[in-house]
């Protein structure tokens, strides 16, 4: 990366377009994007089931164990990436008994959908709560992660009373698929869908399914959309909760753009965010560097190894959950290969890429602070994730804070990694809300 870029981040993303903030966040009020829901449009919602064909699952075991292994790496660590010892017992796993159509089983158990918004199929998961007056929440995953890495939450939000929640707190659940991932369509036109047009596009399918009021929830990609959603502020969002916030000040960007300290004055919780920021601008942005400027180069080797596929989402496994990079301790092997395999199956992995490079294209980062002055937000840090955002930050970025709390465990993907925790602590965070 040219600098750490807080225009390509992590997610090399960003608010593509989202409102300016007087104190010069970085994010651009959206201009001439496509509005959703043109008249025209068929706004039909279709149901939807998944059904792979054997051939392609023959397919994928061929070539799992046709792979071309190289030596292993030149370190004893995790310093050069993904470890030969840890990816071949999960690819030997992979190519001879792991079994997609239990995943498959598993989301055709839920009531899936598929509607038309802007010229693009969006896939959606949408379940109703059976206690009455439950509050409608969207929940958008992030990358490389998918719907699967929400299936774990649903029952203890839609149905609390049977995980130590109050029937009073239960949700109703739109999940959908992020645009290029899944078995959502695929953009076609460079920079149609950035996170300004996907915030409007899913507040869309909000309004679509029948809720005129709900709140947004995400972590990475989701966090994204949900705080460019706040700044938008369109009208029956009732707020957001977020676990990898937007707060990181532009000064500390500077700093660490050019290799200086945490200044004496930081207290711990500022040096702590400090620390991981830099570490990853440092050591860990290479992934998304790639997906910033070059996803169709990187997309050839994605779409045709499924093991390169799986590094290089396991990677991000191992260290981005809170294990001590032991990725096993809180996920299962199927876990990750079904988040792996739906990638494989639907070739997203090209696509999925494109959504960095299309924010890229527009200012912004996943850390850099928002100005979000009108919509209520609360915020989980799980310790786990990349920066552990300190409140002092939170407070400056979002006016209207309801809800900051550090809990003791999980990471980055906190619903995959903590169901029952992530839930309770969604119960809490939009407690107020109700």
């Amino acid at each position: 990366m040219s600098q750490i870029s807080p225009v390509q981040k992590k997610r090399g993303l960003l608010a593509v377009s989202a409102a300016a903030s007087a104190c010069g966040l970085a994010m651009l009020a959206a201009g001439g994007l496509v509005q959703t829901a043109s008249a025209a449009e068929d706004k039909s919602i279709r149901p939807f089931h998944a059904s792979i064909p054997e051939k392609a699952l023959v397919d994928l075991r061929r070539r799992v164990m046709a792979t071309r292994w190289p030596e292993r790496e030149t370190v004893d660590d995790f310093s050069q990436g993904v470890q030969l010892e840890k990816l071949k017992p999960l690819a030997e796993y992979w190519g001879t008994k792991y079994d997609w159509r239990k995943a498959e089983a598993k989301l055709n158990a839920l009531p899936q959908f598929i509607t038309k918004i802007d010229g693009l199929d969006i896939h959606f998961i949408h379940i109703r709560s059976r206690h009455p007056n439950a509050m409608p929440m969207l929940m958008t995953h992030g990358w490389p992660g998918s719907v699967l890495e929400l299936l774990k939450v649903i029952d203890p939000l839609v149905n609390p009373t049977a995980h130590g929640g109050r029937a009073e707190d239960a949700f109703d659940l739109v999940l959908p698929s992020y645009p290029g991932y899944g078995f959502s369509g695929k953009p076609q036109k460079a920079s149609e869908w950035g996170p300004d047009h996907v915030a409007r596009a899913f507040h869309e399918l909000m309004l679509r399914v029948g809720y005129k009021k709900y709140v947004s929830q995400g972590g990475d990609w989701g966090a994204i959309i949900a705080e460019v959603q706040a700044v938008q502020a369109p009208e029956g969002l009732l707020g957001i909760h977020i676990n990898m916030p937007g707060t990181v000040p532009p000064s500390v960007l500077d700093l660490i753009r050019l290799r200086q300290p945490a200044p004496a004055t930081f207290t711990e919780a500022e040096k702590t965010a400090f620390t991981g920021l830099e570490y990853f601008y440092r050591k860990g942005f290479g992934y998304a560097e790639m997906m910033n400027t070059r996803p169709q180069t990187l997309g050839y080797s994605l779409a045709d190894s499924p093991i390169g596929m799986l590094a290089f989402y396991y990677d991000k496994f191992t260290e981005w959950t809170y294990t001590n990079r032991q990725p096993e301790k809180s996920l299962t092997r199927d876990d990750m290969l079904d988040n792996a395999t739906l990638y494989w199956l639907t070739n997203t992995g090209t696509s999925s890429s494109r959504s960095y490079w299309d924010a890229a294209q527009g200012p912004g980062g996943p850390f850099n602070a928002f100005d979000i002055t009108k919509v209520p937000v609360a915020v989980t840090i799980f310790p786990g994730e990349i920066y552990r955002a300190p409140r002092a930050w939170g407070e400056q970025a979002f006016k209207k804070l309801i809800y900051w709390n550090e809990v003791d465990k999980g990471g980055h993907f906190a619903a995959f990694e903590e169901p029952e925790l992530f839930s309770a602590e969604l119960r809490a965070a939009f407690r107020s809300l109700r």
